[in-house]
């Protein structure tokens, strides 16, 4: 599997520092996300504040065709997607045998196919498991992860610059409910720098966040697209709340900047938004996750790996689980400001015992 951003070239124009996302692939080859741009504080001050602009090629899609794609998929996936309409997204998880999850996906079920968007590095097992089951069904799936990129907005002025710059695309029937309407589990066709987009919402950063699916050939045009329209260049730099007049331009008022991982990641910890392959993965049952009834039906049909889940289920809870652990705050007297956690450092309970390592 080899990933490369087509936006990579302005990353390294802009001195943007650049990390491997996961694990390489057979040939060595790894996914080069962007870290910071520089100013880490300022990124995550954007984020709360006004927006920024996230590239995203550690994601991939898989595209789903065919009439009976639907059917197919939800005797597949944990989640209920009978009677599902166009236009609607579902979170799901993909297992195997085992009832280990291999693939976590956002399920977007549009009027000619169904996307199915994960983690870059489940594709090909995802790929590969789904075809397998396929006997007579008039179903299609390929890896589209090449073909199309993996853009995201985040931040309370993200709807305000999508609004401005998405134009409706061609035949109303296949774009979807209006922008104004995105709201969580919706998604909606629009067109940017003249390349059709599929956009849905999802705040994994605890801010509006808008997760943008499009064609890599021209990515690099929406990219800067946005960034030609939300982004203020007369801004202070080293100011996320300059002493100005009242906002007057519409990138004044966005406020939009271009941000990497670190930011975002540090905004969907405190948002409590687990991530597949860093905080569960491969190796996770569902009910390990935190997210099991986000992502699991327990009223539908069967699917791979539901022996397992029912099983987990009927027991009432697991032997381990992802939770979100929030601590008080020791202050340094020396700064004044809160001390960090030293890195593998033991836990301990009130009394004193120290919490067993897994």
């Amino acid at each position: 599997m080899a990933r490369t951003s087509p936006i990579l070239p302005l990353h390294r124009e802009a001195e943007a520092a650049l990390a491997p996302y996961g694990p390489p692939d057979a040939s060595g080859t790894t996914i080069d996300v962007v870290q910071s741009y520089g100013e880490l504080e300022l990124e995550y001050a954007s984020l709360r504040k006004h927006c920024i602009l996230l590239d995203l090629p550690q994601r991939g899609v898989v595209q789903v065709s065919g009439r009976d794609r639907l059917e197919f998929l939800n005797r597949m996936l944990t989640q209920e997607l009978k009677g599902l309409e166009p236009f609607r997204v579902r979170r799901t998880f993909w297992l195997n045998r085992k009832g280990r999850i291999d693939s976590d996906i956002r399920l977007i079920d549009l009027p000619h196919a169904t996307y199915l968007e994960m983690d870059a590095h489940a594709v090909q097992r995802t790929v590969a498991g789904l075809s397998s089951f396929i006997v007579m069904e008039e179903t299609a799936i390929l890896d589209a992860t090449e073909q199309l990129h993996r853009l995201a907005l985040h931040g309370p002025t993200a709807l305000d610059l999508f609004r401005a710059v998405a134009q409706p695309t061609t035949g109303a029937e296949n774009s979807g409910p209006i922008v104004d309407d995105l709201a969580d589990g919706i998604a909606a066709c629009v067109s940017i720098a003249g390349m059709e987009i599929v956009a849905y919402r999802e705040d994994s950063a605890g801010e509006i966040g808008l997760e943008l699916i499009m064609p890599a050939e021209g990515a690099a045009r929406v990219y800067q697209r946005l960034v030609e329209a939300g982004h203020d260049p007369s801004t202070h730099e080293h100011d996320p709340e300059p002493t100005r007049p009242r906002a007057s331009t519409l990138a004044e008022r966005i406020g939009l900047r271009p941000a990497g991982w670190h930011a975002y990641n540090i905004a969907r910890i405190e948002a409590g938004t687990p991530i597949y392959n860093i905080d569960f993965g491969p190796e996770s049952l569902p009910a390990e996750t935190g997210v099991l009834t986000d992502r699991v039906s327990f009223t539908k049909g069967c699917y791979l790996g539901q022996e397992v889940v029912a099983r987990m289920h009927a027991r009432g809870h697991p032997k381990q689980k992802l939770v979100s652990i929030k601590f008080e705050s020791r202050i340094d007297q020396a700064t004044g400001l809160p001390r960090l956690p030293v890195a593998g450092t033991l836990l301990s309970t009130v009394p004193g015992a120290p919490v067993p390592s897994a």
